[in-house]
């Protein structure tokens, strides 16, 4: 007498989750890696538009308001252009304007940013 319990046999449609959980996971995977995880703008800033391609802000990027409050990192008006100063970017600083900041307002802050160290910016721009 075999008083033992029956084993349950695994049928081919047990054996098939397997594959389909592999793949779940790496669609997971493809997916987080894949995805922009930018943290959003301090500000409500509209981008100016232009026929470029898209670039997102970066970590280090200065956003000028429509009234002018400039933010970098979590430092505001004059202090923010201390930290840029103490932060020394290297390579392009990328820059989010409101789009209804005037230009001539960026053009005078341009020889202040030179003064910092400056050399070559980004203006960060949406497609139309």
């Amino acid at each position: 007498m075999n008083f033992a319990p029956a084993r349950k046999r695994h049928t081919d449609q047990d054996r098939a989750i397997v594959p389909m959980i592999n793949v779940v996971f790496l669609l997971l995977v493809f997916f987080l890696m894949t995805a922009s995880l930018t943290p959003p703008p301090p500000l409500a800033i509209t981008a100016p538009m232009a026929e470029t391609p898209r670039s997102d802000p970066q970590p280090g990027t200065l956003y000028i308001a429509a009234d002018g409050q400039m933010i970098f990192g979590t430092m505001t008006g004059d202090a923010a252009l201390a930290a840029l100063s103490a932060a020394r970017p290297n390579g392009p600083l990328p820059i989010m304007a409101d789009a209804a900041y005037p230009a001539a307002e960026l053009a005078r802050l341009l020889p202040r940013l030179a003064g910092l160290g400056v050399t070559d910016i980004r203006l960060i721009t949406v497609q139309p």
